[in-house]
C-alpha cells in the first residue's frame, strides 16, 4: 500500500555497511617472512643447540624486546598464560597460596593461576574498567595475599603510581599482564615496568603477531635466571639473549623443573623486525581510536570511556558502555543491527560470552563466589570493538554511520 513502512528486512538493505574485516590482524611485514624462510631454510626451529652458544632467532628477538620495553631481562616463551604461570614460579608462587585478580580480565588469566594451584581473589574495577583501589586494600588485608596480578585488560591502565605505592605499601608484588599494552606508557613511563615481572603477548590479535607466543620482562636477575631454567633452557641458558650472570644461575640450575614452555627460533624470527614497525602501527591505530572515540559520543545512549591524560595507550580495540537504563534487550538488539551491517561488537552483558569475551561469573572453578558490585555494575553495559591498523578516517566514519542506524534500529518504538 502506499505510504506502508517498508519492512525491517527492506529497511537493512538500505541502510549503510561496512565490508572491511575488523579483525584483520596486523600483517607480517616481509623482513619477518625473509627472517622465518632463513631459519626454516637451516632447520634450526629450535632455539637451543650444542653448536649455537649465543646465536639463533630467538635470543636475538629477546634482546631487541627487552631493549624495547626498558627492562634488562626478557624470556620469549610460547604463549603470555605461560609466561604469567612461569612469573609466578620465579615469585615461588605454590598451591594454595593466594593470589589477588582484576575482576575483569580474560581467561587466561586466572588460567594461569589455576595451572599454579593457587587461590583466585578477585578485585573489584571501576567504570573506567581500571582495578578499584578501595577494594584491592581491603582484600589483600582480608586474604593476606602476596601477590596482585594486575591485568591491564582491553589497554585500560589504571592509576600505576598510585597501585604501586599501595601495594609496596603492603608487601604485595606485582606481575603486570601486559597483552593488551606493549608499547604504552603511564605518566612517561612504560607500562609493564611498574611490576615486579610483566608478561606480554604475540597472540595474532595482539600489538605483534606470530599466532602464539609470550614474553616475560623483569629487572629482577633471580626471577630472570628462575624463568629460564623453568621455561626448559636445558642448562643451555647463556644462549639466551637477555639474561642475568651465568653465577645466577648456578644455585637454581638443578633444583628446578623444565617445563618446556620456550618460544622457537621461527616464531622469534616472525616478531623481531615487528618491534621496528610497532610505532607507526600505534600512530594509525590511536588515530581511528580518537576518531571512533569522538564520533561514539554523538551517537545516542552509548558514551565511550574517558582515559586519563597520563595513560599513553595502544587503541588497537575500543570499548564503550550503554548508558544506564538502556535495556539488556535493546542492546542486543542494537549488537544484533551492527553485525548485520558488517560492524561485530563484543557484549559483555551477553547471557553467555562467547569467543575472547570473558566475565568473571562464569568461571565456575573459581572458589572465590564473591559478587564484585563495580564489576556487575559495568559490564552488563560494556561493549568492545576491534580497531584494525588499516582502518582509514572513511573507514571510521562509515563503522560510526553503522553504529548510529543500528541505535536507531534498536530503540525503534521501544520504550523499555
Amino acid at each position: 500500500m502506499a505510504g506502508e513502512r517498508p519492512s525491517k528486512a527492506g529497511r537493512r538493505k538500505t541502510r549503510t555497511r561496512f565490508d572491511k574485516i575488523m579483525s584483520e590482524p596486523v600483517p607480517i611485514p616481509q623482513a619477518a617472512i625473509d627472517n622465518a624462510v632463513t631459519v626454516m631454510r637451516s632447520g634450526r626451529l629450535f632455539r637451543y643447540g650444542e653448536d649455537t652458544a649465543g646465536g639463533g632467532e630467538a635470543a636475538a628477538f629477546e634482546r631487541a624486546f627487552a631493549a624495547f620495553v626498558e627492562r634488562p631481562y626478557a624470556v620469549a616463551v610460547n604463549s603470555c598464560g605461560c609466561s604469567l604461570f612461569l612469573a609466578m614460579k620465579a615469585l615461588g608462587v605454590a598451591p594454595g597460596d593466594k593470589v589477588l585478580c582484576n575482576g575483569f580480565t580474560l581467561a587466561p588469566v586466572p588460567g594461569a593461576i589455576s595451572h599454579i594451584g593457587a587461590e583466585h581473589i578477585l578485585v573489584d574495577i571501576t567504570e573506567r574498567l581500571t582495578v578499584d583501589l578501595k577494594d584491592l586494600e581491603e582484600k589483600a588485608i582480608q586474604s593476606g595475599a602476596r601477590l596482585l596480578i594486575l591485568s591491564h585488560m582491553r589497554g585500560h591502565v589504571g592509576d600505576l603510581d598510585a597501585v604501586k605505592a599501595l601495594c609496596d605499601r603492603l608487601g604485595v608484588s606485582i606481575i603486570e599482564d601486559c597483552a593488551h599494552t606493549l608499547g604504552a606508557r603511564w605518566n612517561g613511563r612504560p607500562v609493564g615496568s611498574f611490576g615486579k615481572v610483566a608478561c606480554y603477548s604475540s597472540q595474532t590479535f595482539k600489538h605483534i603477531n606470530s599466532g602464539e607466543g609470550g614474553i616475560l620482562a623483569t629487572d629482577d636477575p633471580d626471577v630472570a635466571a628462575k624463568a629460564i631454567v623453568l621455561s626448559g633452557s636445558y642448562m643451555m641458558y647463556g644462549q639466551n639473549g637477555a639474561r642475568p650472570a651465568d653465577e645466577i644461575f648456578a644455585p637454581i640450575r638443578d633444583a628446578t623443573p623444565n617445563y618446556s614452555m620456550r618460544m622457537s627460533n621461527l616464531v622469534a624470527a616472525i616478531l623481531r623486525p615487528q618491534l621496528d614497525a610497532l610505532g607507526g602501527c600505534i600512530e594509525s591505530w590511536n588515530d581511528a581510536y580518537r576518531r571512533i572515540e569522538a564520533g561514539l559520543d554523538a551517537i545516542p545512549h552509548v558514551a565511550p570511556i574517558p582515559r586519563d591524560p597520563r595513560d599513553a595507550f595502544v587503541g588497537s580495540s575500543i570499548q564503550f558502555l550503554a548508558r544506564p537504563g538502556l535495556s539488556p534487550a535493546v542492546v542486543a538488539t542494537f549488537v544484533e543491527e551492527a553485525a548485520a551491517h558488517g560492524v561485530y561488537i563484543k557484549w559483555f552483558g551477553a547471557e553467555r560470552t562467547a569467543g575472547f569475551t570473558s566475565r568473571y561469573d562464569q568461571w565456575r572453578y573459581l572458589a572465590d563466589g564473591r559478587r564484585l558490585r563495580g564489576a556487575d555494575a559495568v559490564l552488563p553495559r560494556l561493549m568492545d570493538m576491534r580497531i584494525a591498523v588499516s582502518f582509514t578516517p572513511q573507514d571510521c566514519q562509515t563503522i560510526l554511520t553503522v553504529l548510529a542506524e543500528a541505535m536507531d534500529a534498536a530503540t525503534e518504538g521501544r520504550t523499555d
